[in-house]
């Protein structure tokens, strides 16, 4: 009798579980944030360029 009735309970359980959201979470798609562009490598060794040209200018003024 005990076995008949935990089989009921693991079969009611299982279920319940399988059947616990038959709707999905979401009904409406979410736009995206679109991230902002990353800098092209050109730009970025242009960028590093013109650091290191002024940081060479200002140690020749000392």
């Amino acid at each position: 009798m005990k076995k008949l009735v935990m089989l009921a309970v693991a079969i009611l359980g299982t279920t319940a579980m399988v059947n616990a959201q038959t709707a999905p979470a979401q009904t409406t798609p979410v736009k995206e944030a679109k991230a902002p562009k990353k800098e092209k490598r050109a730009e970025k060794k242009a960028k590093k360029a013109e650091v290191k040209a002024e940081a060479a200018k200002a140690e020749a003024k000392k």
